[in-house]
């Protein structure tokens, strides 16, 4: 924060208006509570609970992972939820530049959390390039997963079901189904290995273009009978193995799956929240969303296991050996409980736009965080004329060159690098810890009058521990959890996570390099104003709204 704003921010706490800036007068507004909570649900409701939550449970051993989550979904889910929501009602200002009002040393944050949104809106959109690809092979005579006399089927592909029906009949060591041979050779025809990227996915490609085009123009307009055998699949999803509470991945991958859906340490949340009235009682709102979100992905592992279940019982096999733990297994047990319904076809479309519909409102709320948090940067530059959407569409155009990397015939294996060190993992457990050390570090034990109903001291220690203990731990990723990648895939993988996080203390040393005065002399935003009560009237307000 320049010194000229600096004096002008502590006279207007002082006088009581505890409001950082007018930039209300410049930056458009929510005209309702609905409009809001809407495009939050539409934010953090998508295809990490229908897609990424089911997988990581099968993943770790079924409802075991039930035990991290929730854990964490209390000590950490909802009091950061409320803290990124609360920030972005009190500045005005989105996930950069409301580090400036707040502690100017810490906008590396904002930095940081602008390389994750911008990852993120590179491989999230890729799900629904499958997905659209998925809906127009569903308009067909018959469901082209739902049987081998195709193409691209191989001698091992089995058609379980009819297969059944036959006495004597004994399943092939090495059967493969039809769901399975269409979501490996005929959707990604996967190679052998991330060394073999092979060539692009023309069909996967034009599906891409479509959703980037969807979004930027959503975004243009700115802010306005076998039921037993299914059992076998509940049980494996709601009874803990305990003894996968041993594994840190296990913890690992559920903490990082609550800030994943929760849009946490992203900037997502801050922006949305700087286009309330900012005596909004966000409390309450957040809870719900909160409550809403976890419902929701809880949901979806019904569904999912199901299904596994059903597919472990014709193939006569355990549900773990049913499919591969990975991104993909969704378009796997999805389109095969679909296949088995009266009018499949019907269905599968009706499955498939959710399933679009999800990931774009999520997407493009990213977007539009990521576009708010630059043009806030320079105000008088991107609110005029159409440079706003100008700087909307080099960022699509940018983000889908480097998308076509993943809609090549190797393309999941650098999706799964995406995936696994770029916007998730220990990248969102760091961003974490050093948001809930900035913001108490500058407030002090005035955080109370902040979120009193919701104080937790393991909002840090959590996290923390976490992060740490994953350090010591930490495991490779293998694709599938069998293939190892080559030292330049993780040399890769480790770029995505230190190029955000590394703006954080580069950011910190570049500040003081450039602020005159000793780090004692200098005033790093409310911390000039710790003292000073009225700088919580907006905080107080919001709770008894």
């Amino acid at each position: 924060m320049d010194k000229a704003q600096g004096p002008k921010l502590k006279f207007r706490l002082n006088m009581g208006t505890a409001h950082p800036a007018s930039s209300t007068l410049t930056r458009g507004q929510w005209s309702s509570k609905i409009e809001f909570l809407l495009a939050v649900a539409g934010q953090i409701i998508g295809l990490g609970n229908v897609w990424r939550f089911p997988y990581l449970c099968y993943k770790n051993g079924g409802g075991v992972f039930f035990i991290p989550y929730i854990l964490f979904f209390i000590t950490c889910g909802i009091p950061l939820f409320l803290l990124e929501t609360s920030l972005g009602q009190y500045t005005k200002q989105g996930s950069i530049t409301c580090w400036r009002k707040i502690c100017p040393l810490f906008e590396g944050i904002g930095y940081g959390s602008q390389v994750v949104v911008l990852y993120s809106s590179i491989y999230y959109i890729i799900i629904l390039a499958w997905a659209f690809l998925y809906l127009f092979s569903s308009f067909n005579s018959e469901l082209p997963w739902a049987n081998c006399r195709n193409s691209w089927n191989t001698e091992t592909c089995v058609e379980f079901d009819q297969s059944k029906n036959s006495y004597n009949w004994t399943v092939p060591e090495n059967a493969t189904s039809p769901v399975k041979e269409f979501w490996e050779r005929r959707v990604l025809n996967v190679t052998g290995s991330i060394d073999e990227l092979g060539s692009i996915r023309w069909e996967l490609a034009l599906c891409l273009l479509l959703s980037w085009v969807i979004c930027y123009f959503c975004v243009w307009r700115g802010v306005k009978s076998t039921g037993k055998v299914g059992q076998d699949g509940i049980k494996f999803y709601l009874y803990p193995d305990p003894s996968r509470l041993t594994d840190p991945q296990v913890w690992m991958d559920a903490g990082t799956q609550i800030f994943y859906s929760y849009a946490i340490c992203i900037g997502c949340l801050i922006a949305l929240g700087s286009y309330n009235k900012y005596d909004n009682n966000c409390y309450k709102d957040c809870v719900y969303l909160c409550l809403l979100n976890s419902g929701t992905s809880f949901v979806a592992g019904f569904a999912i296991f199901s299904a596994l279940g059903f597919m472990a019982y014709e193939q006569n096999t355990h549900i773990s050996k049913v499919a591969e733990s990975g991104p993909g297994l969704a378009f796997i047990a999805y389109p095969r409980a679909v296949a088995m319904m009266p009018l499949p076809q019907l269905w599968a479309i009706c499955f498939f736009i959710m399933i679009i519909l999800l990931g774009l409102d999520s997407q493009f709320v990213g977007l539009e965080a990521l576009v708010t948090g630059i043009s806030d940067m320079n105000p008088a530059f991107f609110h005029v004329g159409h440079r706003r959407k100008l700087l909307l569409l080099a960022i699509s155009v940018v983000c889908f060159l480097i998308g076509l990397v993943m809609v090549t015939e190797g393309g999941l294996y650098i999706f799964q690098l995406f995936d696994y060190y770029a916007c998730s993992g220990m990248t969102l457990l760091l961003f974490a810890i050093l948001q809930s050390v900035s913001i108490g570090w500058v407030y002090g034990e005035n955080l109370e009058e902040v979120c009193t109903p919701l104080h937790s001291e393991f909002e840090f220690t959590h996290p923390c521990g976490t992060f740490i203990f994953s350090l010591i731990k930490y495991t490779p990723l293998k694709f599938n959890n069998t293939i190892e990648y080559p030292w330049w895939g993780y040399t890769l993988g480790w770029w995505f996570t230190l190029s955000s996080t590394l703006m954080v203390p580069l950011w910190m040393l570049y500040n003081l390099s450039n602020t005159p005065g000793t780090l004692r002399q200098v005033s790093w935003g409310h911390a000039m104003c710790l003292n000073c009560p009225t700088s919580f009237i907006m905080i107080q307000a919001m709770s008894n709204n």
